[in-house]
Parts: C-alpha cells; structure tokens; sequence
C-alpha cells in the first residue's frame, strides 16, 4: 500500500533532486530538499483535513484531485499566481514580471521579484487567513460526536447555534486585524472579505448540490463513462478507485457530479491558503523561482500522497481527534497568517505548531482508543462470567 500511494511522490523526487545536482550543483540539490521538507512539515494538517473531504468524492474526481490538481498546485500556485500577483500588484506586464523573476535579487533589493512579492504579502495573509479561519470556525462552532478539547470545544458548539455566527466573528476579527496591523488597511480589508466570500460560495455550492442529491442521474451517468475512458472503473488495482471503494471505517457515501466539482475546487482553494505563507517564506532560502517551485512542489506531491493514504487507511475514523487537532492547528495558521500582515514569522514556527497539534491529537486518539478496548474488554469478561452456570 505505501509504495502504491507515495510510489510517483517518490519517483519525483529522485528526478528533481537529479536535476537539480545536475543543473545546479549541490547547493540547489540541497536548497530543493529543504524547501521539500519544510513543506510537508507545515502542510502536514492541510493532509488531514484534505482527507476529510476526499474521502467524500468518487474515484474519478480523487483521481483529478492527484492529477490535475498536483499540477495546479505545483505549477498554478507554486509558480504561476506569484507571478501574477506581482503583475497586478506592481502593475507590470507580463513579459516585465517574468524577466524580474529571472533576474532574482534579495528580497531586501527594491524592485526585485522576491520584494515585490513581499509587498503583497499583506493582501495575501489576509486573503487566506480569512478563507482557513472560517473554515476553523465552522468547524468549532458545530457540535459533533466525539470533543477533543472539551472544556473549550462544548461551549463553542453551543454558541455556534447562532446561525452565521463564523462569518460574524470573522469580519469582526478582520476589521481588528486591518485596523491593527495593516499600513493599507481598503487593500486588507477587500482581501479578506473576498477570502471570507470564496469560501463561503465554494462551501455551499458543494453542500447545496450535495445534501440536494444534486448529482441527478445524468451527473452520474456521465461520470461513470468518464470513470470507463479514464480505466479505474471497477479496477481493484488502481490506487484512487481503491481508496474511492473502501469499505474500512472510513468509507462514507461519495459524490460524483457538480458536488463532487465544488469539493475539488474547495480542495484547491484550501491548498493555495496553506501554500500562501510556504511560498512568499521560501524566498528567504533562495531567490530563484524554479528551485522554489520544485522544492514546494515536491513538497505538494508528498501531501497529496499522505491524503490518499490517510483515506485508504481510514485513519480519521480509527484516530477520531486527528480531524480536530488539523483545525486547531489550521485556527493557528489563520491566526499567524493575520499577525503576518505586519510581521514576520519564521515558517519552523508554523511548522511546528501545526504538527505540535497534529502529535498531540494523536496520542490523544491513541489514550482513548486504549481505555475504549480496556472497557471492551472488561465487558466481554463481565458477560463471560455471568454466563457461567
């Protein structure tokens, strides 16, 4: 199973680590392993909560996700959105942005690629601070099943039955931020509200045509053929249409159609607010584009492959707090992303963070898993005892 998950995630690597000693010596070799694994570190809860909604998706649409999708987020958001966001910020032309991003330059030289960027880095932070604290707050504010961090988590649940109550709380939490932190606090703001905006239409677009049956028979009709020309229906040995018909304890009922294409588009748009900080951080380690982009890339590939095998393993339903621990750790990066608009924080503090949460609902989920088999177990031998004659 590891090998046929995480097999072209590997495969990748061995080529770009390759190329990158071949082209550009043992420097770039080492520069795309770091940004490789700074990317992972600090992606790791994006992986989880990335499975939560994979899991609810057909075959078909899981293999889009790791196919087109990695291709969106290696060379849409890893490569290409810099580069327009430099042009639209800085008002230059395209062919003006590419020749700045050849050039390099620190990102302490006015007038570089790597400066220019950084100045957008506010509108950036806002934009995705906003799209992963709704997110985070929606989660918090609904009550479930299972609470990890009780004493916090139940009280939020029962205020979250005001309905709107995260989109309330954001803006009221976006105005602060702009009003605190930000030098152009009209550009702040706008960002956020349309970060708060996309999530929102994404969101409901996907639940609408979910909770609708809003696939409808042609919808599925036509993602079979589609499923039929791509191969994977019906074939055990493919690893998407394995994870799509899972029948361990993560299995959940799947959606194909227009639900399951607001879900990949949430995905994307989940990806790119995570990606945010990763990119504009990896200038301080080097300031050529295309070492960034493979480093990150490579990175990318590696959680796309970690949300597959989280999927087939049903790891959410055995470690029920994992979900919780990634949106914690999610509310956290929404935060630092918000506190980035005026300063600086160092991407192992991110990184940290996020997989401090995500180790710590582990062993959480490991305590109660353990007392749950301990309470079966004497149960069993309760019955076996009283059965005695």
């Amino acid at each position: 199973m590891f090998l046929k998950t995480f097999g072209w995630s590997l495969g990748v690597t061995a080529v770009t680590l390759i190329a990158a000693f071949l082209l550009g010596g043992p420097t770039a070799f080492l520069i795309v392993a770091i940004l490789c694994v700074l990317e992972i570190s600090v992606s790791f809860d994006n992986a989880v909560v990335n499975a939560t909604v994979l899991g609810r998706m057909n075959a078909w649409w899981q293999r889009l996700f790791l196919t087109v999708g990695v291709l969106i987020a290696v060379f849409g958001m890893r490569l290409v959105f810099p580069l327009l966001l430099v042009g639209i910020t800085a008002s230059l032309n395209p062919i003006d942005v590419v020749r700045l991003a050849l050039e390099g330059g620190s990102v302490d030289e006015p007038g570089t690629y790597a400066a220019l960027l950084h100045e957008a880095h506010p509108s950036i932070a806002a934009f995705g601070g906003m799209f992963l604290l709704v997110l985070f707050l929606d989660f918090v504010l609904e009550t479930r099943e299972h609470t990890w961090l009780s004493w916090l988590e139940k009280p939020l649940a029962k205020i979250g039955k005001l309905d709107q109550l995260s989109v309330v709380l954001s803006l009221a939490i976006l105005v602060i931020a702009a009003e605190t932190l930000a030098k152009d606090v009209g550009t702040v703001m706008v960002s956020g509200v349309l970060g708060i905006a996309v999530y929102i239409l994404v969101n409901s677009l996907g639940e609408l045509f979910e909770n609708a049956g809003g696939l409808g028979d042609d919808d599925d009709e036509d993602d079979d053929e589609k499923e039929k020309a791509a191969g994977i229906h019906g074939d055990a040995g493919d690893v998407e249409a394995s994870v799509s018909r899972a029948g361990g304890p993560n299995a959940v009922v799947q959606v194909a159609g227009k639900a399951a294409f607001f879900l990949f588009l949430y995905l994307e748009v989940l990806d790119a607010s995570f990606s945010f900080d990763g990119v504009i951080g990896a200038f301080a380690i080097s300031q050529n584009i295309f070492v960034i982009a493979a480093g990150l890339g490579v990175g990318a590939m590696y959680i796309r492959s970690l949300t597959v095998y989280l999927v087939r393993k049903g790891t959410l339903s055995e470690y029920v707090f994992l979900e919780h621990g990634a949106h914690w750790a999610i509310g956290a990066l929404a935060a630092i992303l918000l506190v980035g608009i005026k300063y600086e924080v160092p991407e192992i503090v991110t990184g940290l963070i996020g997989v401090g949460f995500i180790l710590a609902a582990f062993l959480s989920s490991v305590v109660l898993n353990r007392r749950n088999d301990a309470a079966e177990a004497a149960e069993e031998r309760a019955e076996s005892l009283a059965g005695r004659p």
